[in-house]
Order: C-alpha cells, then structure tokens, then sequence
C-alpha cells in the first residue's frame, strides 16, 4: 500500500465549493478504486457525455486532491491478466468522502433554492 499523507486538518467546508472536475473524480472514486483513465470513462458515462475530462484537467486534479489528502494512491491491483503495470490507481480518503458529502449537501440546497424560485417554477423543463 502506498504512505499515506496526512490528513488536510482542514474542516470540509474549507474547501468548497469544488471545481466539477473534482467534484466528478471524487464521486468516481465514491464507487471503489480506479485508474485515471477509467475515471474519464466513469465521469464522461454518469455525466451523459456532458463532462469530459481531459488528461491535463484529470492529472491537474488528482495532483491537487492528492497533495490535500482526499485522495491516496493504492497498491492493490487486479490479476496481471487485468491491469497494467503502468496505471496508478486512486482512492477515496475518509477527509475526501467527507469533503464530497459537504459538496453534495451544498449543491443539493442551491437546487431547492432554484426550485422554490418564481422563475424557476414558471419554466418548463427542455
């Protein structure tokens, strides 16, 4: 198993709000470990294709969340017949899992907000 870093003593809400790509990466490690590239297949698929993560934007990130402590880099792998000894695969840390519900409580009030407003509720869905 790689070291782990220390967690970022920072209360969650420190650091939000989150950019959507992060946002999108911790949500796909939410699910279980992952290598970077089947983080872009998992955010471009939960998003519909709307969120499509390059690998300057995907690396940039995992850099940033790695060096916070959200984030650790995992030892385990799958049988050799599955991987590939180039891929470095990521988890989820218990400050990123909090970090992520702070982000899911925070935009989950903007949208009852947008619901409960006048505009909103006179427009019609596309």
């Amino acid at each position: 198993m790689a070291p782990r870093r220390k967690a970022d003593p920072r209360p969650a809400g420190q650091f939000l709000p989150l950019t959507p790509a992060v946002f999108h990466i911790l949500l796909a490690l939410a699910d279980g470990e992952a290598h970077g590239y089947a983080i872009m297949l998992e955010v471009a698929e939960r998003s519909s294709g709307v969120v499509k993560l390059g690998p300057g934007t995907l690396y940039g990130a995992i850099s940033r969340l790695l060096e916070d402590g959200l984030i650790e880099e995992s030892n385990e792998r799958p049988g050799p017949e599955m991987d590939d000894s180039r891929r470095r695969y990521y988890r989820i840390t218990p400050s990123g899992g909090a970090v992520l519900a702070a982000e899911t409580q925070r935009l989950a009030s903007l949208v009852r907000a947008a619901r409960a407003s006048k505009t909103i509720r006179k427009m019609k869905p596309a």
